[in-house]
């Protein structure tokens, strides 16, 4: 052994005894790990869990013992909700809910005609399914037939009624009562001038040229006018007009399309529409006068909830597109009307916009034509909504790089093309938190709706209230938690399927 070997083992050191044990480490998994880390970390989060537990017993406990524990589920009046009979502290008087119920749905439409109603919310249900569901294929022709055929079918299964005419006859119709009315207002205009001697004869040569124009555009109208009055004289006005209607479209179309060479497709799809369509005619019968009307006036309840919310989504979307593309436009005049539209609507509270479109829309339409008291509410709602949508759209416009569309220019994409492939999509995917929570503040909002004397499931509601047959101390505590429960599983279920889409579309940018 060497000298340094000899060295290295005198100093060696072997511990004679075990080394004392240690704690274990602290747990940070499963629910103990979980209350560690993030309930009682610290002094603050210790405050702030107390705090909320304290806060959830004295709201929520109290709710569930409302709602459910000390609730009474069953009677035929007020008596069976009063402390005085049941013996005990009541809750909510769910009795009341299963009185009202029906009209709470349907409102006052009439009993009898109740399933027209339940076929309807049947046929959207069986339509929408497809549509939020990403796997299943078909969605072009499930969109079309829910956002294009779902509304006509719609209409005429809640409101009734038949057709006396189609697209010719509408067109004609149209036109020449739109040039009626503007022949009318510059006779108006020329007998006006007379009493304003300053300007009276710049107003009466005003006049005579709307004249003068309405007389021209009836000689231009006159073959269209000619064709309906020949199809009313017929026996068949409604199928003569229908088929003149589709034999025009189809052959437009077809030339559109390419003629012989490639329009041969266009053809036989826009036949196999026009024939669906006469199908649908004749199984409701509407060339025979349809279901019997029912005026909107007798809706109310939840119908009247879902179809302002649904049509006001629906419609207030391509009108959010069409005005942040034209605020964004380069011809001054476009983006100017795009902005002042925008900011005018925006600036305005949706109660003025349902008086406006009750009370005042019908002074700018042609004399002669009507539009029912929901079809106006409908339109202020669309158009409101609409400008809300154009400044979330238009900030998802502005998140696209410029490249985007320089890349699609470059590749001899047009215009429309670039927006409706690339940029839009895009666009839209970045803004989908903002269009659902648009969606969501439009649903709730369908409630200021009964200011105009339309009774949706709010309003319905408040005048069960009037009811003296279920007037308790509860009642009223047990309506509003019942419609609040509706309104939450709406909103919750719109909100869910918004972030599924979001992370279904985003899976890109996931790390």
């Amino acid at each position: 052994m060497s000298e340094m070997e000899s060295e290295l083992s005198t100093r060696a050191f072997v511990r004679q005894q075990l080394v004392a044990e240690r704690a274990a480490p602290i747990k940070t998994t499963g629910f103990v790990g979980f209350l560690r880390t993030r309930l009682f970390n610290s002094p603050t989060n210790i405050l702030l869990t107390v705090g909320g537990i304290l806060l959830l017993w004295f709201t929520i406990v109290p709710s569930v013992k409302f709602l459910l524990f000390d609730a009474v589920w069953s009677g035929k009046d007020r008596t069976a909700c009063l402390a005085e009979t049941v013996g005990r502290p009541v809750g909510a008087c769910w009795p009341f809910i299963q009185a009202k119920f029906s009209q709470f749905i349907y409102g006052f439409y009439p009993e009898a005609e109740r399933w027209r109603v339940d076929l309807t919310f049947v046929l959207a249900a069986v339509l929408l399914l497809p549509l939020l569901i990403p796997r299943l294929p078909a969605k072009g022709l499930n969109a079309g037939l829910f956002f294009i055929a779902l509304p006509f079918v719609a209409f005429f299964l809640l409101y009734g009624g038949g057709l006396k005419g189609f697209g010719i006859s509408w067109t004609a119709g149209l036109l020449s009562g739109f040039n009626d009315s503007i022949g009318d207002g510059g006779g108006n205009l020329a007998t006006f001038s007379q009493t304003i001697p300053a300007i009276g004869p710049l107003l009466w040569l005003l006049g005579k040229l709307l004249v003068l124009l309405s007389t021209a555009v009836s000689y231009v109208l006159w073959p269209l006018t000619w064709l309906r009055d020949q199809i009313k004289a017929s026996g068949s006005p409604m199928w003569v007009d229908f088929a003149a209607t589709a034999a025009i479209v189809s052959l437009l179309l077809f030339y559109l399309s390419g003629g012989v060479r490639t329009g041969w497709r266009a053809l036989i799809v826009s036949l196999a529409i026009f024939a669906g369509i006469g199908i649908v005619i004749s199984v409701m019968g509407l060339d025979r006068g349809g279901l019997p009307v029912v005026d909107t006036r007798l809706w109310g309840g939840l119908l009247v909830t879902l179809v302002v919310s649904v049509v006001g989504i629906v419609a207030s979307m391509p009108v959010g597109v069409a005005l942040a593309l034209g605020r964004r436009s380069t011809i001054p005049l476009i983006r100017i009307f795009s902005i002042a539209f925008i900011e005018f609507w925006r600036g305005v509270p949706l109660i003025t916009v349902l008086f406006f479109a009750t009370y005042m829309l019908p002074l700018f339409v042609p004399a002669g034509f009507t539009i029912d008291g929901l079809m106006r509410a409908l339109i202020g709602i669309a158009l409101f909504a609409g400008a809300y949508q154009a400044e979330v759209i238009r900030g998802g416009l502005q998140a696209i790089p410029r490249g985007q569309g320089e890349a699609a220019s470059a590749l001899g994409l047009s215009w429309a093309k670039t927006t409706g492939l690339i940029v839009m999509p895009q666009a839209l995917r970045h803004v989908i938190p903002g269009l659902v929570n648009s969606f969501i503040a439009l649903f709730k909002d369908t409630s200021l709706v009964s200011i105009v004397a339309l009774f949706d499931l709010l309003g319905q509601l408040r005048a069960a209230f009037s009811d003296p047959v279920w007037a308790t101390p509860t009642t009223l505590f047990t309506g509003f938690a019942f419609t609040g429960i509706v309104y939450f599983t709406f909103c919750f279920g719109m909100s869910r399927y918004s972030l599924f889409v979001e992370r279904r579309l985003n899976a890109h940018q996931r790390n």
